[in-house]
């Protein structure tokens, strides 16, 4: 039984719920927004075309997809996020690139060695491992994948990525494991 009010666990259950969708939000709003300084209008600019239509997927409001791309053109003033790129040396070798879009780079840095040293990775600077790396499109595609064959390995990794993927401003995880 799950207590006496069937509303504080509705209650509980929706603002976990909330909790997520608010983070998927936040992270598709911050690429709209770095997609829209390029060019406010979809129709010339492929790339923030591609984030409202994924923005749409997961039922983003309207006003705030607005919202992003008049932060990115500068209509709105504000903090206006950037992206930056950040490198680590995981267990078995690995070799981590983390992209993050933040308003704060010296937040988002501390708070990403955080988690890199508290699940025994090392932080690197972006020049000594982005040359192992190529851009593919909008991602970047490792130049000589390797393969883990350990569990132990993976399981820790595993662990490492879901830590970083948890950091509110952190987009995408790439790294050198090949399939």
């Amino acid at each position: 039984m799950s207590g006496h009010s069937k509303w504080s666990t509705i209650k509980h259950k929706k603002a976990i719920t909330d909790a997520k969708r608010s983070k998927v939000f936040s992270k598709i709003t911050s690429l709209i927004t770095i997609a829209a300084k390029k060019g406010g209008n979809p129709a010339d600019n492929p790339t923030l075309r591609t984030m409202i239509e994924n923005a749409r997927e997961v039922n983003v409001p309207k006003e705030n997809i607005e919202r992003a791309i008049k932060r990115g053109t500068g209509e709105i003033t504000g903090a206006a996020p950037e992206e930056v790129i950040y490198g680590a040396f995981g267990a078995g070798g690995v070799v981590i690139l983390i992209t993050a879009i933040t308003d704060n780079k010296n937040r988002t840095l501390a708070e990403v060695k955080k988690i890199l040293s508290d699940h025994n990775a090392k932080f690197a600077e972006l020049n000594s491992i982005q040359w192992m790396f190529r851009r593919d499109g909008a991602d970047w595609a490792p130049n000589n994948p390797i393969k883990i064959e350990d569990e132990n390995v993976k399981k820790e990794l595993e662990t490492l990525y879901g830590a970083i993927d948890e950091q509110q401003d952190v987009s995408e995880i790439y790294d050198n494991i090949g399939d």
